[in-house]
């Protein structure tokens, strides 16, 4: 097995960086073990802010042991996108995004900057990823019923964030944009679209936010016992469909 955690996060792009949201679910699953629900470490607090998700998971990549997490959000934006501002790899990508998307900033709520921004993008701008699969919907589609837009707009300045961590090249593997093939002993933060795993497994009691993180973990981890993770890291993909991957991303779990 290549890894030994398996952690999957249901996003969410509500409110403030400090807001405590419901819909904020992290759940782990270690070696051959069903997920569990992680807690918030704010003694007291019920719910997750999305500091605390990028606090939990900066500490769980500093450990020595290899781990993978997957993360409900889009990691990047369309080619029509990249082409009309002449951006040509993802860390330029994040950079230019952080400067005219402050979402990671106290008190800010992602609806504060979208009015007249200069870095937007329409609904029919897709990714290729997301012309590859019928429900996942443009990040550039905000205020309709499982969007994706509002959480990569707030999940975006945190994956700058871990990026810029210690020693963070050496150890993390953001794929596909560090590349299609994962070295064996690095940890792995991967975009996921819990719509392609959740009806696999029983919802039981499970809300259906938590359901979702549950569903990513559990995928991650029985994905890992079977030895095909290579097989998701590699998506059949041509030589031009893999560079333009490298920039906008790609759904892991998606082929």
């Amino acid at each position: 097995m290549r890894f030994t955690r398996y952690i999957g996060i249901d996003y969410s792009g509500a409110q403030t960086p400090e807001s405590r949201l419901k819909a904020l679910q992290v759940y782990e699953a270690r070696d051959e073990q069903l997920p569990i629900k992680v807690s918030t470490p704010t003694d007291g607090a019920k719910n997750w802010t999305r500091v605390e998700v990028a606090q939990f998971c900066a500490a769980a990549l500093e450990t020595e042991e290899p781990l993978i997490i997957g993360i409900d959000h889009g990691f990047s934006f369309p080619m029509t996108y990249m082409d009309r501002f002449g951006i040509q790899t993802w860390d330029q990508f994040l950079d230019d995004f952080m400067r005219h998307w402050p979402t990671a900033d106290p008190h800010i709520y992602v609806d504060f900057v979208r009015e007249g921004n200069p870095r937007s993008g329409d609904p029919s701008e897709l990714r290729l990823c997301e012309q590859w699969t019928a429900g996942a919907k443009s990040v550039f589609h905000f205020d309709v019923q499982g969007q994706v837009a509002k959480s990569t707009h707030a999940g975006l300045p945190w994956l700058l964030w871990l990026r810029l961590m210690p020693d963070a090249e050496s150890r993390i593997h953001f794929w596909p944009f560090d590349g299609f093939d994962v070295p064996h002993g690095r940890s792995v933060i991967a975009e996921v679209y819990p719509s392609l795993f959740r009806r696999r497994y029983a919802r039981d009691d499970r809300s259906a936010d938590e359901h979702d993180a549950w569903s990513v973990a559990a995928w991650l981890s029985e994905m890992d016992r079977r030895g095909t993770l290579d097989y998701y890291f590699k998506p059949p993909l041509s030589l031009p469909e893999l560079r333009e991957a490298r920039l906008e991303g790609w759904i892991l779990g998606l082929c």
